[in-house]
């Protein structure tokens, strides 16, 4: 027996090196074995749920919750017109007072780590930019350092612009914005940080947990890391800062991966006997994909979403595969995917499974009418430049999966055919769960 635990959950997609999915790859080894395979989640994939719409996979469904727990109430908040307190609203911080008294816990979620989003200057208006890549540094307040997500780039904190010396201004709230402010308000209060920063050193993450399981943390502030699959029996209210990121992204799975976050973060409260409480901020409480989740729940999010999906001709219901290409110079890396892309369009065909002694990978045949292949690009990655190296990415999209490989046999043969310039490095990722 095989058990992937939280099948939707994107860890399980290598996204560095050998781009595999973990998840599938426990499928295809069951398959192999002969053996069965349950693919777990509150939440499941759009791509399961899928297969389950084939007849490919069964669907078992837990009707209840683990011992004598209920769901928890879930309202959404309007923050149209209301003061917010480093993102936290008044109703909200009082929930969270409310919850101290009772000695019961709370979790935060917050989709930034780091103390402020970005750093301006008052005078010239100038934001910090990390000088590697095309994104904008983030202060952490606890070391007093400037940190690139992207790059790992680290500095000390500047006092002033360095273009003009004016003084800056650090907007927008991550992790430790918010855990500071709560400290203000609540000093007696038992508050902790559940991100990437706080529990990177051997042994945190465990500590942090036994803690939390333990009713030492009154309020725990944290990124995804908080919507995971844990138990934490005195959880009675769990919120999520800013729910509105995932309504108007212009990436297609953002709405599926919405419904799943605020579904697990609202799973984590009220899983003992008390009951639990969700709160979701937002600037948009009549958004149809949020009203629908909450009064239907994540299965009729799903067949929604599945349905403009396959209106659209998007994933599940076509294949995709992302070439990238990075170099020194922009020129090379997009050179090189012009080249693939063009050797794509000639290949618009119909794969023929090869007959001869050795297997083949399969032929290539044009034929008019065939199982369509678009390809898309090359166009900049969203952030472009990163570590000093500029990204390109080659999207190709088939109805039928034996046509995408088909054709990325042929790009994968004439990449191996060719001397690339100094620096250039590419990689084929297929099905990929993110498109920067």
């Amino acid at each position: 027996l095989i058990v992937v635990d939280e099948e939707h959950d994107l860890s399980y997609k290598q996204q560095e090196g050998l781009r595999y999915s973990a998840r599938d790859l426990g499928v295809f080894r069951a398959r192999q074995m002969g053996i069965p395979i349950v693919l777990g989640s509150a939440t499941p994939s759009l791509e399961s749920l899928h297969n389950v719409a084939r007849g490919r996979y069964g669907l078992l469904r837990l009707a209840e919750r683990a011992g004598e727990a209920v769901a928890p109430s879930v309202e959404l908040l309007d923050l149209r017109g209301r003061n917010l307190r480093e993102g936290l609203c008044e109703p909200l911080i009082d929930a969270l007072e409310r919850t101290i008294e009772a000695g019961e816990q709370s979790i935060l979620f917050v989709n930034r780590r780091g103390f402020a989003n970005v750093l301006l200057c008052r005078r010239c208006a100038a934001p910090l930019e990390c000088p590697r890549c095309d994104a904008r540094l983030v202060y952490h307040r606890f070391d007093h350092k400037l940190r690139c997500h992207h790059c790992a780039l680290e500095r000390p904190m500047l006092d002033t612009c360095p273009q003009c010396q004016g003084p800056l201004l650090a907007l927008g709230q991550g992790t430790q914005r918010v855990v500071e402010y709560l400290h203000e308000r609540f000093p007696t209060a038992r508050i902790e940080r559940f991100d990437r920063d706080s529990v990177g050193r051997v042994g945190a993450l465990d500590a942090l947990l036994t803690r939390m399981r333990g009713a030492e943390i009154d309020v725990l502030v944290g990124t995804q890391m908080v919507a995971k699959g844990h138990d934490f029996p005195s959880v009675t209210l769990s919120a999520v800062v800013d729910a509105d990121a995932g309504l108007f992204s212009t990436d297609f799975r953002a709405l599926e991966r919405m419904g799943q976050l605020l579904v697990q973060v609202a799973g984590r409260a009220g899983r003992a006997r008390r009951p639990g409480r969700v709160i979701i901020q937002t600037h948009h409480p009549q958004h149809e994909m949020l009203q629908l989740l909450l009064r239907e729940g994540y299965d009729s999010l799903a067949r929604t979403v599945l349905a403009e999906r396959e209106m659209l001709g998007l994933p599940p219901f076509s294949h995709q595969a992302m070439v990238r290409a990075s170099a020194p110079r922009a020129a090379d890396a997009e050179q090189l995917l012009g080249s693939l892309a063009a050797t794509a369009r000639r290949a618009l065909a119909v794969i023929e499974p090869s007959t001869s002694a050795s297997g083949g990978r399969g032929q290539l045949r044009a034929e008019t009418g065939a199982a369509p292949l678009s390809v898309l690009g090359p166009v900049p990655a969203p952030l472009a430049r990163r570590a000093d190296r500029y990204h390109f990415q080659l999207l190709l999209e088939a109805t039928e999966r034996r046509v995408l490989h088909g054709v990325l046999d042929e790009l994968v043969r004439s990449l191996e055919a060719r001397s690339l310039p100094r620096g250039v490095r590419w990689s084929l990722d297929i099905d990929p769960q993110e498109t920067g």
